[in-house]
């Protein structure tokens, strides 16, 4: 098969190291660094994921470019440094996805998806343990900025990968229901406003930071949160989607209860509960 060219790429790798050129190019594209520039990373992705969820092709063409920038300039910055080029990254990650796909570029079999999501976690698992320079705990490569539940989900299965599981979905939902107790236990115990809330900031002369009572319910919360990622994992139900999915719902609900204020000229915080129930109930047998 002959090799494929893609001149639109090389082009654009040409325009970047243009960007950070001392010679004639963009005094704003070279003071940057991996750091400065970082969080962009994180933003052009969750605008990409609002693309894909749009539908919206030439949405996601102009998105992913804007992944690739990154990509691209992070990659520039590091080889104006003299640690690597694109033309590494490329290879690197060329070679770990045949390494990781031993089912498609090896002899191994995986029937459905799940099974090649398990199937990485062990090649990754191997990788670790055939590298005698590395000291690294099982979890410390899930990374910490990841947003809560998509973490969850990570830690979740590599720690399956090594056995650490419930036999059965019974025995996850146990654990859900042990974390609510718990929760139920803490939130009795903390101190509260009239209308429930825990008291979470200090007052008077209490210590600073958050109220240990406060902190001990929110750690059960989180707890019982994680239970039930595990329950989802145990199901086969990605957990960070289907969140992003209930929040849509949600979101898609709620602006017609919105629009049928706005019907009958008035504004959402007119509405009284009944009324608000009603104009959800409608949306909810409209979908």
């Amino acid at each position: 098969m002959p090799e494929a060219e893609h001149p639109a790429f090389d082009k654009f790798v040409e325009t970047v190291a243009k960007l950070r050129s001392p010679d004639g190019g963009c005094a704003w594209n070279r003071a940057q660094t991996h750091a400065s520039i970082g969080d962009y990373m994180i933003e052009e992705a969750y605008e990409a994921l609002d693309a894909i969820a749009e539908k919206d092709s030439d949405h996601l063409r102009e998105e992913l470019g804007d992944v690739l920038l990154q990509v691209v300039l992070h990659s520039q910055i590091a080889a104006d440094e003299g640690a690597f080029t694109i033309d590494d990254v490329c290879a690197t990650i060329d070679e770990k996805m045949i390494r990781r796909h031993p089912h498609v570029f090896g002899d191994m079999r995986a029937e459905n998806a799940n099974e090649v999501a398990d199937l990485w976690e062990q090649v990754k698992l191997a990788e670790k343990a055939g590298d005698a320079s590395t000291d690294k705990h099982l979890l410390d490569d899930v990374p910490t900025h990841f947003p809560a539940l998509l973490q969850a989900q990570k830690i979740s299965r590599k720690a399956v990968a090594v056995g650490f599981e419930w036999e059965t979905l019974a025995d996850v939902w146990d654990k859900v229901a042990e974390e609510r107790a718990e929760l139920e236990e803490a939130y009795a115990t903390a101190p509260k406003t009239p209308d429930g809330k825990i008291l979470r900031n200090p007052v008077d002369n209490e210590p600073p930071g958050v109220r240990p009572q406060a902190a001990h319910a929110e750690l059960e919360f989180g707890d019982m949160l994680f239970a039930l990622v595990n329950v989802a994992r145990k199901m086969g139900i990605d957990a960070e989607s289907a969140l992003r999915a209930s929040n849509e719902k949600f979101r898609r609900r709620f602006a017609q209860v919105e629009q049928a204020a706005w019907d009958s000229g008035r504004s959402v915080e007119d509405l009284t509960l009944d009324e608000m129930e009603t104009y959800w109930q409608r949306a909810k047998e409209g979908e």
